[in-house]
């Protein structure tokens, strides 16, 4: 029997921490300069939505050896792609539509990666504490993105950077903490030759 081919997982895996990063890097812009989130950022972000749909879509389709970091990435792949693209389609942001699109997003996804958590710490892996208390905060930040929508611009791309900041740190660190990748994992199925 062949070893099953790698290459998927190693996008999915390696996707979603640059994307991690990513949105870690645009939450750092917000916090900094949050007077002027400009319509390029608002661009930037529908771009990385896209791409990040794209690599959880990857990763829904990839085996990796838990099973745990991409078991629900299907529907948070379709809900990325079309946040992004209907954020590269409007000509005008909306800083609390977008604010409310993403929370929604970050709320369902804290939901799932709390069961993912539940998981991974009956299955062994040490970190799911992290993970946990990650979820929590994450899964907090969404909560204030939708329930506490501000007039002023400045406080919504305030909310919205540590918003993104923290999904980038929750990402990161179940990407990092339940993918693993193995060079010479056998297929699932039983290879009858004859």
């Amino acid at each position: 029997m062949k070893p099953r081919s790698v290459t998927s997982m190693r996008i999915a895996k390696y996707g979603s921490i640059a994307i991690s990063v990513v949105f870690c890097l645009m939450g750092l812009a917000l916090l900094l300069r949050p007077t002027r989130p400009a319509e390029r950022l608002y661009r930037l972000l529908g771009t990385a939505l896209v791409v990040f749909g794209a690599v959880k879509l990857t990763g829904y389709c990839s085996k990796d050896l838990y099973r745990l970091a991409f078991q629900y990435d299907l529907q948070f792949g379709i809900l990325l792609l079309t946040i992004g693209i209907l954020m590269l389609l409007t000509r005008r942001s909306s800083l609390t539509a977008l604010n409310t699109s993403f929370g929604i997003y970050i709320i369902a996804d804290c939901l799932f990666k709390g069961k993912t958590v539940q998981e991974a710490r009956n299955f062994g892996i040490r970190l799911w504490w992290l993970s946990l208390c990650l979820v929590v905060i994450t899964a907090a930040a969404g909560l204030v993105l939708i329930f506490c929508p501000s007039e002023d611009i400045e406080v919504n791309a305030i909310l919205l950077g540590l918003s993104l900041m923290a999904e980038g740190i929750l990402n990161l660190c179940v990407a990092l903490s339940m993918v693993r990748i193995v060079k010479n994992q056998m297929p699932d199925g039983i290879d009858h030759q004859t």
